[in-house]
């Protein structure tokens, strides 16, 4: 069996077309794996969500930029610590659709399997153990830590699987020792070049093999939407995440 991971789609629908038209070429993916974030940061809300709950094949959990939009629309107030996207973050709650928001609320923080006698297990970033439950307003996600293995043993040791993948922190991490896997393909929506990365698991021999991959899309085609649609903060979303050094 091939398992792929994707995370951090951030609204952008370009990119997120050319990496499942990359996993779907391969036709030896039997599943993948959404861990969160699929919203905010680029304009493309209900596109996203409309693709992916659309397949079967996907299975998708919440990151903490979708639960601040959600905590928005409740009316369950947003995080302090994000108040400086509070702006953007209305307008994409604004845009989101009723179906969409009812089926993003269900989905839940954390999924596990078991493949061939490997334990795989998503989440979007760690969570401490007490705060798994937590409202995101309470901040439950863990404070980046830059990706080192001692870092990611720091984090994630605990956990009950043989390979954790996660997203979050925008960069690839992949990091092993002798009893677990850590795994972040990179964030599929938020790069300075026009690169779409995602990872493929295959689970055939007797140890799985990981591969970090990379679709490219348009970029430009992309970042003129954000004209287009008077998308707020544009100009701070482009210096920190899109363009420049």
């Amino acid at each position: 069996m091939k398992l792929a991971i994707i995370t951090d789609i951030h609204g952008n629908e370009l990119a997120l077309k050319a990496v499942l038209h990359a996993i779907d070429k391969r036709k030896d993916v039997e599943e993948i794996w959404c861990l969160g974030d699929m919203i905010a940061m680029g304009p493309d809300t209900n596109e996203i969500l409309d693709i992916l709950f659309a397949r079967p094949d996907i299975r998708m959990i919440t990151g903490n930029h979708d639960e601040a939009i959600l905590s928005l629309i409740s009316g369950e107030g947003h995080p302090e610590s994000y108040k400086h996207t509070r702006e953007h973050h209305k307008w994409i709650a604004e845009r989101l659709s009723t179906d969409n928001f009812k089926k993003l609320k269900k989905l839940p923080r954390m999924i596990e399997k078991q493949i061939t006698g490997t334990r795989i297990m998503g989440i979007h970033y760690h969570i401490e153990l007490a705060k798994r439950n937590a409202h995101i307003n309470d901040e439950p996600f863990y404070s980046i830590l830059e990706p080192s293995l001692g870092n990611m043993e720091k984090m994630y040791a605990n956990y009950p699987a043989d390979i954790v993948c996660f997203g979050h922190h925008h960069p690839e991490h992949l990091f092993s020792n002798e009893h677990q896997t850590y795994l972040n393909p990179g964030a599929l929506g938020v790069s300075k070049e026009n690169i779409a990365p995602y990872a493929i698991i295959d689970f055939s021999p007797m140890k799985p093999l990981i591969s970090i991959d990379q679709a490219t899309y348009d970029k430009n085609a992309f970042l003129e939407k954000f004209d287009a649609l008077k998308v707020p903060q544009r100009e701070v979303l482009f210096k920190l995440f899109y363009v420049g050094e």
